[in-house]
């Protein structure tokens, strides 16, 4: 009886590979089938077991606002930008989030009432300061387009996405909306 080679157990040194993993699995399967996605399946798709993904994010939610808070941090990298044009970058990479998970954006809107450190509202809107004023400043976005202006069209593209049949008909819808909004802030 020939022994199969098999890789051997990492243990600790296979920790923030394996968290990449869940996040980056999370990421995808939220996004493809919903923030309901069986934990089970997520953890499959790392190459890890449910005690892995356990260790690291001990409840669904915690995984999920993990893979919120990469979101985070890729909007904050695009927040520092100087580029005339950051506002509608940034403006359209925060759309393109939402249509990509909808579900998703879903879960962390409810969560705002059920975490009570929950504080991505406020961190959007201090995120949002320098890209408007950046825009503002080059004169590609009117004086008055206000942070809490971006933050209403944003839930109303939410709502047009969440309510749109089918990932088609949710593109076009939030691409129509997207560009009424972004029209109306030119000067």
């Amino acid at each position: 009886m020939a022994l199969t080679a098999r890789g051997g157990n990492r243990g600790p040194a296979a920790a923030a590979d394996n968290r990449r993993a869940l996040l980056r699995a999370a990421r995808d399967l939220f996004a493809d089938k919903g923030y309901n996605v069986p934990l089970s399946a997520i953890a499959r798709e790392a190459g890890v077991g449910q005690g892995v993904l356990y260790r690291h994010f001990p409840r669904r939610l915690d995984l999920a606002f993990a893979v919120f808070e990469e979101n985070f941090a890729e909007l904050e990298a695009l927040s520092a930008r100087t580029d005339p044009d950051v506002f509608e970058r940034f403006f359209e990479r925060i759309v393109e989030l939402m249509v990509e998970s909808v579900g998703f954006v879903e879960l962390v809107v409810g969560a705002r009432g059920v975490v009570e450190e929950y504080d991505g509202d406020e961190r959007l809107a201090r995120l949002l300061t320098t890209p408007l004023a950046r825009g503002q400043e080059a004169g590609r976005v009117a004086s008055r387009v206000t942070v809490d202006d971006v933050g209403l069209a944003l839930r109303m593209i939410y709502g047009v996405a969440a309510t749109a049949r089918g990932d088609a008909g949710r593109r076009a819808d939030v691409e129509r909306v997207r560009d009424l909004v972004l029209s109306r802030w030119r000067i």
